[in-house]
């Protein structure tokens, strides 16, 4: 097997199984998991999928709780959703997709610690759609999306000489518009100032959700929107929810925004330390387009240093984990058993400890007790797929990157499960 196909499937994927077909063309093959309306994971019978669902259920739950019946509706969204995802993400012929969904989850990073109800939605309805579109309709799904306006505190957000404000003295959150500007657009590198941050939290004060929200729940609160026109960054924006809208149009073309998303997309898909050349293609192609993430994609997996050298990644223990069961070509009803396999490797799913998401560098992720860990969970895998030749397992997902030293140790190993685990525990294997 050629060295070109293991690279777009490790690499832009999320990993070989033993029985995928070997792309002649593994560009061309990545382009086609960009089409649009490709199959999404599918959900348990019976979860509740729409918004108006969820919301619905989060009221029972909140009376369940005041007669201390728990919390039935609340285990069974986040794990179904969570379970779903990766489940598919186990058999999925569709690696590069998932992978870029994942990436703009965490980018547009919320956690199920605060907001356990909504995060699959938001994958589902603001992120998944729009990978291969337009940033800045992205960026607008997912700020309106309640996830985001509960995880960020913004839905009480209420301007000062607001109705509401002058009436409730409710006053001024600004969180969501501080992490807009420094995480999800331009970054600090574009010279925003504090000044900046107050006005756009007044540009979305009102923006809000609830059960009788649109079909994604949003709810523009005019009653609590702060009256004015407001600068940000030299721009100045009408009052209402119209102000807003267009504020984010304009964050989400910014030069400055292309180039934080430019340097983001070759640190995870390239290497920790983003090639400046690298980093000054994609953002061309940003700005070429108007901010279209399926030409950044498609210019992506041409990036020549996308290629060469290989596995300078070292996989984060979500990428792992989901390797090494795709691997062993492990049943879709693992999905459900890898959640704590990640909880278990410091990792578990829509979890992050803060709104900057989990960390894309290797040093971050290769602390002795972490590895450690995978090694021990990993020959806990061996031990169900123990009956598998690790020669062959490794010809088939890592091919010509498997090394000699590994091959040469797996085949005086004690026993096939301790083979196994070579292979599953190499440092190739470790790394994407």
């Amino acid at each position: 097997m050629d060295s070109q196909p293991v690279i777009a499937a490790i690499r832009f994927g999320l990993g070989r199984r033993p029985g995928d077909p070997v792309p002649s063309d593994p560009a061309a093959w990545l382009d086609s998991q960009l089409l649009p309306d490709l199959p999404a994971p599918a959900l348990p019978e019976g979860l509740p999928l729409t918004m108006a669902d969820i919301l619905a259920a989060q009221v029972a739950d909140r009376q369940s709780l005041r007669a201390n019946e728990g919390r039935p509706n609340l285990a069974r969204i986040r794990q179904g959703e969570a379970a779903a995802l990766l489940a598919d993400s186990i058999g999925t012929p569709y690696g590069y997709r998932e992978r870029l969904v994942g990436f703009w989850a965490n980018h547009f990073t919320v956690s199920i610690g605060k907001v356990p109800y909504v995060v699959g939605h938001l994958v589902r309805a603001a992120i998944r759609p729009h990978v291969a579109g337009r940033f800045a309709d992205m960026l607008a799904a997912v700020t309106r999306h309640p996830a985001m306006l509960a995880y960020l505190d913004n839905a009480t957000s209420t301007g000062p000489d607001s109705r509401m404000g002058r009436r409730l003295s409710r006053g001024l959150n600004e969180n969501l518009a501080r992490e807009i500007l420094e995480l999800h657009t331009v970054s600090p590198a574009a010279g925003y100032s504090q000044a900046d941050v107050t006005s756009f939290a007044k540009v979305l004060t009102g923006w809000s959700f609830g059960p009788r929200g649109d079909a994604g729940g949003f709810i523009f609160r005019e009653g609590a929107h702060e009256p004015g026109a407001k600068t940000v960054m030299g721009r100045s924006f009408p009052e209402g929810l119209e102000g807003g809208m267009q504020a984010l149009a304009w964050l989400g073309r910014h030069p400055a925004t292309y180039r934080h998303l430019a340097t983001k997309l070759v640190r995870h898909f390239v290497a920790d330390d983003p090639p400046p050349a690298a980093v000054a293609r994609i953002q061309a192609v940003l700005q070429d387009t108007g901010g279209d993430l399926g030409a950044a994609s498609r210019a992506l997996v041409r990036l020549p240093e996308a290629w060469s050298p290989p596995l300078t990644k070292l996989r984060t223990p979500n990428d792992y984990v989901i390797a090494v069961l795709r691997a062993v070509e492990a049943p879709p009803d693992a999905g459900e058993r890898a959640q704590g396999a990640l909880r278990y490797l410091g990792q578990p799913l829509w979890a992050p400890p803060a709104p900057n998401g989990w960390p894309d560098v290797g040093t971050d992720w290769a602390a002795p007790e972490g590895m450690l860990r995978r090694i021990e969970w990993a020959n806990g895998i061996s031990a169900r797929g123990s009956g598998r030749d690790a020669a062959d397992l490794a010809e088939a997902v890592l091919g010509p990157l498997c090394r000699r030293e590994t091959l040469q140790a797996a085949a005086r190993a004690g026993s096939a499960r301790e083979a196994l685990t070579l292979v599953l525990t190499s440092p190739e294997f470790h790394r994407r």
